[in-house]
C-alpha cells in the first residue's frame, strides 16, 4: 500500500517514507491510498490478545514492515511499560463501556500510537538508509508532548523538541514534560495557545529554505502529531479491541452494532476510528465531542468550519483547539484532492471554508463546563466512577445526544487520560470543598475516594527537578529551532 497526499494525489510514498517524512512537501496530509478491508471474521479476531491483534490491522496498513519487523516493533511497544496485562481495559460504568486508553507511562491515550512510533521509525530510517539525525518537532497541547518525549528520549540518532502553551495545561502535564530527562529532548513553552504551536511546526515543516540549511548540517525534520500517518494508523487498533472486549464481556453480539463517543480537539482520534470503520468494524455512529471550543460541533452541524472565534481555556486543555489538522484527512477522503487543497487554501487565508458534503456517519456534540462538571459529578455518584475532564466532556456529550435522539445503541466511550492529570478540577467537580486544597495534595484524596492508587509514572512528581525552563514568544518557534539545531 502507498500512501498520497491530502491536496494531491500525485504526491505518493511506501509506508516507511511516509512515516519519516510526516507531513507532505505541500503542507498535506499522507492518506492510504486505498483504505484496507479487514477480511479474518470477527469471531476470529475475538480471540486474539493486543499485540496479535495489532499485527492484524498494523499489517493491512504498513505494507513495506517486513512481518519480523513489525512484530518486533509491536512487542517492544506494547510490554510491561502499560501497568495492566490487557494493554487497553474496557470497563462498563452505568449504561457504557469505558475504553480506558491511559495505562502507559505517561496516562494519557497517546502512549498507544507514541509507543510503537519510534519503532516505527527507526526500522523506517534503516529501511531507506537515511544517515541524517531525524528531528522530531512536535506541538502539544498537554499529552502528545510528554508521550513523544517519552517514546524518544535516549533513541539514538534522534533529536525531540516540544513546544506547549506554558499557560495551557494542567500542572501535572507540565511537570511531566518539563522534568523529562534525556539527553536528547528539549521542551519549551510558548506564550500563545496549541494552535499557534501546531501552526508554527507545521510551516517548518513546508519551508524548503530552512529545510536545506539543516538537512547540510546533518538533520531532517519529522513528526510525532497525529499528522504522522505512523502516529494515527496504531490507533485504529483500539477501536477494534474496544468492540471486542465489549463482545467477550457479552454487551453486544458479534456482528452487532455499536455507537462510539470520543472527546475530540485536533481529530486524529476520532479519524482513526473512522477508518475502523471503513475496514469493515460494526459502528453505527461516531458522536464527535467538543469542549467550549466548538469548532467542530459547529462545523458537523452546520457544514461550515470557522475558527474565527474567541480561544476558550477550559479545564479540558488537551481539547482547547480552534485548528484540527487531521480534519483534512476526512475532508479529502469525502470529497477529492482538489477540493481539499482549495478549502485548506480558504482555511489559510480567511479562517473559514463550507463543505456541502457530509459523514453521515458522524455527528457533533458539545459540553460546557457546568455540564462537563456535572458529568463527573454523576458518573461519580451514581457508578463510583471518576472520569477525566475530558472523558467527561464525551460522556456529557452522549447523554445529550441520547436524549435529543432516543438513540439506545450500546455505545463506547473513549476515556483519553487519567484524571490524576486533572486532579484538581475533577476532584473540585465531585465536590466545591476542594476547591480551595493544593492539587497534589488531592492526589492522595482522589485516591482514597477512588480507591484507585496514583499511577507510578507521576508518583510525586512535583519533587522532581525540573529540566526545562525555557520559554519563548509564539513567533520565535521557527528562529529557536534553527539556532537549538546549529549551536
Amino acid at each position: 500500500m502507498n500512501y498520497i497526499g491530502t491536496r494531491n494525489k500525485d504526491i505518493c510514498a511506501t509506508a516507511s517514507k511516509a512515516i519519516l517524512q510526516g507531513i507532505c512537501e505541500d503542507g498535506g496530509l499522507f492518506l492510504p491510498e486505498e483504505m484496507p478491508v479487514m477480511k479474518k471474521p470477527l469471531s476470529e479476531l475475538v480471540q486474539l490478545d493486543y499485540r496479535a491483534l495489532a499485527y492484524e490491522i498494523l499489517s493491512l496498513f504498513l505494507t513495506d514492515f517486513t512481518e519480523e519487523e513489525l512484530k518486533a516493533c509491536i512487542n517492544g511497544a506494547y510490554d510491561e511499560k502499560f501497568d495492566v496485562p490487557e494493554i487497553v481495559p474496557v470497563v462498563k460504568a452505568g449504561d457504557v463501556s469505558i475504553l480506558e486508553l491511559f495505562h502507559g507511562k505517561t496516562i494519557a491515550f497517546k502512549d498507544m500510537a507514541l509507543s510503537i512510533l519510534p519503532y516505527l521509525m527507526k526500522t523506517a530510517a534503516k529501511k531507506n538508509g537515511l544517515d541524517k539525525e531525524i528531528v522530531i518537532l512536535t506541538a502539544t497541547s498537554g499529552d502528545t508532548g510528554k508521550a513523544a518525549l517519552e517514546g524518544f528520549a535516549g533513541v539514538e540518532g534522534v533529536k525531540i523538541i516540544v513546544f506547549f502553551p506554558e499557560d495551557g495545561v494542567s500542572p501535572v502535564q507540565k511537570l511531566q514534560m518539563v522534568t523529562q530527562e534525556g539527553d536528547n529532548t528539549c521542551v519549551v513553552g510558548i506564550k500563545g495557545n496549541f494552535d499557534d504551536a501546531q501552526t508554527a511546526v507545521k510551516t517548518i515543516f513546508t519551508d524548503a529554505v530552512l529545510q536545506q540549511e539543516l538537512a547540510e548540517k546533518g538533520f531532517v525534520f519529522s513528526s510525532a502529531n497525529s499528522i504522522n500517518i505512523g502516529r494515527l494508523v496504531p490507533q485504529v487498533v483500539y477501536y477494534f479491541w474496544g468492540y471486542l472486549q465489549m463482545a467477550k464481556q457479552g454487551e453486544i453480539a458479534l456482528g452487532e452494532e455499536i455507537n462510539v463517543t470520543v472527546p475530540t480537539g485536533n481529530f486524529g482520534n476520532i479519524l482513526a476510528g473512522y477508518f475502523a470503520k471503513q475496514m469493515g468494524l460494526p459502528v453505527k455512529t461516531f458522536l464527535c465531542a467538543s469542549n467550549d471550543n466548538k469548532v467542530l460541533y459547529d462545523f458537523f452541524t452546520t457544514g461550515t468550519y470557522d475558527k474565527n472565534r474567541p480561544f476558550m481555556v477550559t479545564t479540558s486543555p488537551s481539547m482547547d483547539i480552534l485548528i484540527s489538522s487531521n480534519l483534512e484527512r476526512l475532508l479529502c477522503l469525502l470529497t477529492n484532492q482538489e477540493t481539499c487543497k482549495k478549502r485548506m487554501e480558504e482555511l489559510k487565508t480567511t479562517g473559514k471554508y463550507t463543505l456541502d458534503v457530509k459523514a453521515k456517519d458522524i455527528v457533533g456534540q458539545w459540553a460546557d463546563e457546568a455540564k462537563t462538571a456535572a458529568a463527573i459529578r454523576t458518573m461519580f455518584e451514581e457508578n463510583g466512577y471518576v472520569l477525566d475532564t475530558h472523558t467527561a466532556v464525551a460522556y456529557a456529550s452522549y447523554e445529550t445526544y441520547k436524549k435529543e435522539t432516543g438513540d439506545a445503541t450500546p455505545t463506547l466511550i473513549v476515556s483519553t487520560a487519567s484524571p490524576y492529570k486533572f486532579t484538581k478540577d475533577v476532584m473540585t467537580a465531585i465536590d466545591e470543598k476542594y476547591a480551595q486544597e493544593d492539587f497534589f495534595v488531592l492526589m492522595d484524596k482522589m485516591a482514597a475516594l477512588s480507591g484507585v492508587a496514583i499511577p507510578a509514572p507521576i508518583r510525586g512528581i512535583q519533587d522532581r527537578p525540573v529540566r526545562h525552563k525555557t520559554v519563548i514568544e509564539k513567533d520565535n518557534i521557527k528562529a529557536f529551532v534553527a539556532d537549538y539545531l546549529t549551536k
